[in-house]
């Protein structure tokens, strides 16, 4: 079994597709149970944001929880296939753990080190979790993964240093002002920068917020939105007198504010310093205003400097980062290899001890003159026996824990012995009991020529002995899934693989 995630991000998709696979709480829920319904998966959970829809499965065929996880996705967006294979990502086992670990240091996002990630890698759990596509390895594995993303922001500074325009212009604001709690600021413009702008004031600590716009009705709803106040337009210099920081973000072509408006209205300051940001381009504030006294101007091409310098400490961060991300994968590595070894190991005891218990009672009618002591001597012995057989194996089963190839070493002993079996194959192993108990009957009753008859009982690892593997497309199996003829056939083929030595 292995940890797989398919899915598309920023990095493979147009906006336009991953609108179209957005995933509300609903569809993400569905998926994951179609996954686990039609494609054999044990666990599913189904991540969608803004960025990246991407869908992790708990899945013993890589190829076949790829294909139907695409599948599956083309249809929920209403897409062929064949339009969305070449834009998705494939990772299996170590990769696909670092893949989500990742996600959640926000590593891997748009904006190296924001911090929503890790909310909404929280709620897509907790909904996985409510709805019931979760079990023991992915509740483990996606609350590690949460633990990565808040030993992220605690141990280093990866969300520390603004680097957006918008939020660089208020870091700005405070490096100058200091705390912002009690300095009026004006924002000019009322679009989606203006927005982020105001955001980023709340977070850290502005209070007052006016917010001014040549349409009053756009200022009104902006101000609504941020908890600020919308003041008329036809006043802007009654304004600049009032504020001590002015941040600028329109479409205009010309400027909106110019020098001779700020001179009039340092006038009324009392030399009071005045703080203008220009975010926009076409520049909104003419450059005479940084020749006036007491007015401190500073335009896009300052903030991109502040905002370069930042990404290269949140760079340096990241290292420290994927540090983490190193550590936490190495923890749950152990976990998973365990978890496939411990029961491996259990199991094939359990085989032997049965053959061997069998074996004793099949035998137990020419064992009818052995005293109670040497009884005890013959326990001991085949005791003996299957421990010495298993002895190897299980140091080196545990040995294989450690290393990559874990997988196949599991895989094998639980093919090679059966360890998988069906109710089916259960029941054949009680018949086959069954006949070796009579069969051990008929020798005793017939004396030395029973004895050549005993030898040909059939023997529980003969041939015909195990039962086939149970058809998932048995009829009466399960109904279905619409996506699922899309499936057939589809897979990695056109898309960028990247699985673990042996994860196929």
């Amino acid at each position: 079994m292995l940890v797989v995630v398919t899915g598309i991000s920023h990095k493979t998709a147009s906006l336009e597709l991953r609108e179209k696979l957005a995933l509300d709480g609903e569809a993400a829920l569905r998926v994951g149970r179609d996954l686990m319904t039609h494609a054999g998966a044990c666990e599913a959970v189904a991540l969608s944001t803004c960025n990246r829809t991407e869908v992790y499965t708990y899945a013993s065929d890589v190829a076949a929880a790829n294909g139907a996880t695409v599948a599956c996705l083309a249809h929920e967006a209403g897409v062929p296939v064949a339009e969305l294979e070449p834009v998705v990502y494939h990772h299996a086992g170590d990769a696909a753990i670092a893949h989500l670990f990742r996600v959640a240091a926000s590593l891997d996002s748009m904006v190296v080190g924001e911090y929503q990630i890790v909310a909404q890698l929280k709620d897509a759990y907790q909904t996985a979790l409510e709805g019931g596509s979760t079990g023991p390895v992915f509740n483990r594995l996606f609350r590690r993964a949460l633990e990565v993303g808040k030993r992220v922001r605690t141990e280093t500074a990866i969300g520390a240093r603004p680097v957006s325009v918008s939020s660089a212009a208020v870091e700005l604001a405070a490096q100058v002002f200091g705390k912002l709690k009690k300095r009026t600021v004006l924002i000019v413009g009322a679009g989606e920068t203006s927005e982020l702008t105001a955001t980023h004031l709340k977070a850290h600590g502005g209070e007052r917020i006016l917010v001014t716009n040549r349409t009053y009705a756009a200022a009104e709803e902006l101000a609504r939105r941020v908890g600020g106040r919308a003041v008329p337009f036809e006043d802007l210099e009654g304004h600049l007198a009032a504020a001590d920081i002015v941040i600028s973000s329109t479409a205009a072509p010309h400027y909106v504010i110019t020098r001779e408006h700020v001179e009039r209205a340092m006038k009324h300051r009392r030399h009071r310093p005045l703080c203008f940001i220009d975010i926009a381009v076409p520049r909104d504030l003419d450059p005479g205003i940084g020749r006036i006294d007491d007015a401190f101007l500073y335009d896009i091409d300052d903030l991109r400097h502040i905002v370069e310098e930042n990404r290269h400490e949140r760079e340096k961060e990241a290292a420290k980062a994927e540090c983490i991300v190193e550590e936490e994968l190495d923890e749950m590595r152990r976990w998973l290899r365990s978890l496939e070894v411990v029961p491996t190991i259990a199991g094939l005891r359990d085989k032997v001890e049965g053959i061997r218990r069998r074996e004793l009672d099949r035998l137990a009618g020419r064992l009818g003159d052995l005293g109670e002591r040497q009884r005890e001597q013959v326990e001991i012995l085949t005791m003996s026996i299957v421990n010495k057989i298993l002895h190897t194996p299980t140091v080196r089963m545990k040995e294989a824990a450690e290393r990559d190839e874990c997988y196949l070493y599991v895989d094998a002993v639980r093919m090679l012995f059966e360890l998988d079996g069906s109710e089916a194959a259960e029941a054949e192993d009680e018949a086959a009991a069954a006949e070796d108990e009579a069969a051990g009957a008929e020798d005793e009753a017939a004396g030395a020529e029973s004895e050549a008859d005993g030898a040909g009982a059939p023997e529980e690892d003969a041939p015909g002995a195990s039962a086939p593997a149970p058809d998932r497309d048995a009829p009466g199996a399960s109904t279905r899934a619409p996506w699922q003829d899309a499936a057939r056939g589809s897979g990695p083929a056109h898309a960028r693989d990247e699985f673990e030595p042996g994860a196929a």
